[in-house]
């Protein structure tokens, strides 16, 4: 009886040993793989009690949360329901990563329910971008993808990679569960941040109100969010109550993980694996380039099937260089037509394969990328692969615009005072940086927008100032004309009659005749 005992305390503490918390580095399947049947052990470290060959059934033997039972769910049951064409969409491209999903989940313990998560973020699509710029079938925000060592450079954005952004979207529900305790208030914080429900919890307390998902008091959208969740729960678990058809999805993987011995052109992979570029985007949604720098990313994602076709043609290709593309790291701050000739390429092309928006700058230090030149033997360093970056400053725009010298001024203080260099001024008005200027000389400047407006306003001013002072002038030059004019008539007519004039005749008749009576 004692050794029955031993033997079922010994069962015990091995079953629950497997459902842990913590974060558990992901296993990625590589080298030849075979489908699960009927039977079988679905993975070397969780034993499934009745594996299968219908991934939905497992998904539906892993449930672990509690039901959430209130209109909210009906609300949404009917909506997806509704709509069998968006399920079904939804549920074919989920075919690609549910297999994955569902093996992480039971290696760490955690409920299944979980596996369809991304259902409610992205409807399974890795390549999603929400208006508030979360991305990814897990829709990550930006600062949160940092903190889950999610890359995001100028290369790929790992946000979307299907492995780290589920191995990182775990870790942060399994974060969230410990500090919460509740899957529902973990789904919660995921949706709406943990701040955010901590906050709500503590409000509740002070209140004396109950702290569940239920009595909190938060946004629409994450008053939603878990009924989402539990109505596609519902519908997985009882399609024929809802008229939902879901496609058929094996119990096995369905893609493996294949090294990259160097660096290699996307459109080179898909070929030798015999995929379509489409198929090989949709497992390898992180890239933003069409190249893949091995440094950084040792490794792609192929259809079960092509992974044994890629490792084939790939020893055997013979036909050049795998990699078109390498990675420049510009020097100083230049315009996108010095780069583009450096470069080698036009313009257009250098801007649309960096996606460098126009009137911009490229400045020092960014990590352009440009054709590989076939001598080139080396790869890109994994420092730039990892953590390369485009930063752009605004172009300037420049103004033809004519400048007055003031008394005493210099080129070097003309320049000075509108911000340009001494040598570009001289060269503009075909001077010597030494030559010597007089007050009012014209001196031609390309100015920007804004100073050349403050250098004609300055212009109009002081030749305003200038022609008030010059008829000011002509005013007072006049003024003294006419007083001189006037103070010569008064001395005319005080000064004594010329000899030999007639004087002003006197009135004849003498005095007037009286009126006759």
């Amino acid at each position: 009886m004692k050794l029955i005992h031993t033997l079922l305390l010994s069962s015990v503490l091995v079953i629950t040993g497997c459902a842990t918390t913590g974060s558990v580095d992901p296993m990625y399947p590589d080298g030849p793989l075979k489908p699960l049947g009927q039977g079988k052990i679905g993975n070397s470290e969780v034993v499934a009690l009745e594996a299968t060959g219908d991934l939905w059934m497992r998904i539906r033997g892993g449930f672990g949360m509690p039901d959430l039972d209130q209109d909210l769910v009906r609300d949404q049951e009917q909506w997806y329901s509704s709509r069998p064409d968006y399920i079904q969409r939804m549920t074919e491209r989920s075919s690609k990563y549910l297999f994955h999903v569902v093996e992480e989940l039971e290696r760490r313990g955690m409920p299944t329910e979980l596996a369809l998560l991304p259902f409610i973020e992205s409807a399974f699509n890795p390549q999603a971008v929400s208006s508030a710029k979360a991305a990814g079938m897990w829709q990550f925000m930006p600062a949160t993808g940092t903190y889950f060592d999610l890359k995001q450079n100028a290369f790929r954005d790992d946000r979307r990679d299907v492995l780290a952004s589920t191995r990182a979207a775990l870790d942060y529900l399994q974060k969230l569960y410990g500090m919460f305790g509740d899957w529902h208030l973990a789904l919660a914080a995921y949706n709406w941040g943990e701040g955010s429900v901590g906050r709500a919890i503590k409000r509740n307390e002070k209140l004396g109100l109950p702290t569940g998902y239920t009595d909190l008091q938060m946004p629409a959208e994450t008053r939603n969010y878990v009924p989402k969740l539990q109505a596609v729960k519902n519908i997985v678990a009882h399609p024929e109550r809802f008229n939902a058809e879901l496609p058929v999805i094996e119990n096995h993987p369905y893609f493996q993980a294949v090294s990259l011995p160097h660096d290699i052109d996307v459109e080179l992979v898909a070929r030798l694996a015999d995929v379509s570029i489409k198929d090989f985007k949709a497992l390898n949604p992180s890239f933003h380039k069409p190249v893949i720098f091995a440094r950084a990313t040792p490794q792609v994602l192929l259809p079960w099937e092509n992974a044994k076709v890629f490792r084939r043609n790939l020893q055997a290709y013979t036909d050049g260089q795998f990699a078109s593309w390498t990675v420049w790291t510009v020097p100083t701050t230049i315009t996108v037509t010095e780069a583009a000739q450096r470069a080698g390429l036009s313009e257009a092309d250098l801007r649309s394969i960096n996606n460098i928006p126009p009137r911009m700058l490229i400045k020092a230090g960014s990590a352009l990328m440009v054709p590989r030149d076939p001598n080139v033997k080396t790869d890109v360093p994994g420092h730039v692969a990892d953590n390369g970056q485009i930063s752009f400053a605004p172009e300037i725009v420049t103004v033809r615009t004519t400048v007055r010298a003031r008394k005493r001024d210099t080129l070097v203080s003309v320049a000075s005072r509108y911000g340009i260099s001494v040598s570009n001024l001289a060269d503009w008005n075909d001077l010597k940086s030494t030559a010597s200027l007089h007050a009012g000389q014209s001196l031609v400047a390309y100015l920007p927008a804004r100073a050349a407006r403050a250098a004609r306003a300055e212009a109009s001013e002081s030749s305003s100032h200038n022609g008030h002072n010059s008829r000011a002038e002509r005013s007072e030059r006049g003024n003294s004309k006419a007083a001189a004019r006037g103070k010569s008539s008064s001395n005319s007519k005080a000064a004594p009659q010329a000899r030999g004039g007639k004087s002003e005749p006197k009135p004849r008749g003498g005095t007037p005749a009286k009126k006759r009576k």
